[in-house]
């Protein structure tokens, strides 16, 4: 049978920008078939229907009790996790939630007792660490010709900060700044290719805009039980951009403009209110009145989340946007990774092996509890001035 005559039937929370990112892949991806929604938005609905001729539920409770709707796709803010995550889960519902899975380790402890009890699957992406360069470096590094991991780089500089926002978005108590939004993503990346159990964090945390009052950046040492050690840096106040790096690529795997960041500085400066600004952010999304449906068809680069470096005991491995440049002994080559035919694919693949292979998902609750728990010592580790020790971290899956 072909995956598209028995397609995940995913029922989706929230029509924001979480679930316009992941569109273009729900749009190109057969294996996937989008059947219901909520969404407070009634454009957003309107929008829904109109295009996937799926049902639109006026509450989240009528959603994850549709009949037809097998997983629930939480894709609402931050701190809506935890209690969708439970609801869909007592009705029965497998789970996609975005990251984070959630803002405290109780309630991704909580997100993951009601999904055990109930028998449903949980799965927490899109990351980063889906990207096809990662999981090849990561299938380099288990190949066992390169010793064991001792060092991994990551840094990312972006203009995030300056993008439309939400009043929670930045508000750290309720999951804003660049640690939930975005360490989410790097500190995945590195404990994917570190063997995942992450000891101690110590890290300093950046807030240089009293006008966007939450942090903008951080940089983070984070030491593992096998021995290896991270650094992690992250800046998100759009100046210099480090796409530079990765070939002029950007996150998306698209050719980006090197004066993107100027540009988004430059919208922000016609801003004038928190009501504005996030009237600004949800017409750009799904169903509002500046939406444009991003590309569907394969980029010929893969997503990215800006330069990693992995140091192992008989070569370093250089994620590029399109594969993985290898330096040893024999000297340098490239392994170029497969291009998805349909973006952000990878989460598609892991969410088909779960749900029609029964496969133990690799970004499942404990793992991304783990992740959480880093993000968590980022910002405690800035109030204490200390290192942090972490007690919830999980080894790497293996499949």
């Amino acid at each position: 049978m072909s995956p598209s005559a028995n397609p995940v039937r995913l029922g989706v929370l929230g029509l924001g920008r979480a679930f316009t990112l992941m569109l273009p892949t729900f749009m190109a991806d057969s294996r996937v078939k989008l059947v219901a929604a909520f969404d407070p938005r009634p454009d957003a609905c309107a929008a829904f229907a109109q295009t996937f001729g799926g049902r639109v539920h006026e509450s989240a409770e009528a959603m994850c009790a549709d009949p037809d709707v097998e997983w629930v796709y939480v894709a609402t803010p931050h701190q809506m996790h935890a209690e969708q995550v439970q609801l869909a889960a007592r009705h029965g519902k497998h789970v996609l939630v975005e990251k984070p899975m959630a803002l405290s380790l109780a309630d991704c402890a909580k997100m993951i007792d009601v999904c055990e009890v109930a028998g449903t699957q949980l799965i927490v992406g899109h990351s980063h660490s889906f990207n096809a360069p990662v999981l090849l470096a990561r299938q380099l590094i288990d190949s066992g010709a390169f010793g064991r991991v001792c060092m991994v780089h990551a840094m990312q500089y972006t203009d995030f900060l300056y993008r439309p926002r939400r009043p929670e978005e930045l508000d750290t108590a309720q999951g804003g700044g660049v640690v939930f939004s975005q360490a989410a993503h790097q500190v995945d990346i590195v404990r994917l290719l570190a063997g995942g159990e992450v000891s101690s964090v110590r890290a300093l945390t950046g807030r240089w805009d009293p006008t966007r009052p939450t942090e903008g950046a951080y940089s983070a040492l984070l030491t593992f039980a096998n021995g290896a050690f991270a650094s992690a840096t992250y800046n998100g106040y759009g100046f210099y951009d480090t796409d530079l790096l990765m070939d002029g690529v950007g996150e998306m795997g698209r050719p980006k403009s090197r004066d993107a960041h100027y540009q988004t500085r430059v919208r922000m400066k016609t801003v004038t209110d928190e009501a504005q600004e996030a009237a600004a952010k949800t017409e750009r999304n799904f169903g509002g009145s500046l939406f444009t449906l991003a590309a569907t068809e394969a980029p010929d680069a893969c997503q990215h989340f800006g330069p990693v470096l992995v140091s192992c005991e008989h070569g370093d491995l250089r994620l590029t946007p399109r594969g993985v440049q290898v330096f040893d002994e024999n000297g340098s080559r490239f392994v170029p990774a497969v291009v998805p035919a349909v973006p952000r694919a990878e989460v598609i693949d892991e969410l088909w092996t779960v749900a029609r292979e029964s496969r133990v998902p690799l970004h499942g609750g404990r793992w991304s509890q783990a992740t959480v728990e880093v993000c968590l010592a980022l910002l405690e580790s800035q109030r204490a001035g200390e290192d942090i020790m972490l007690k919830h971290q999980v080894a790497l899956p293996r499949h």
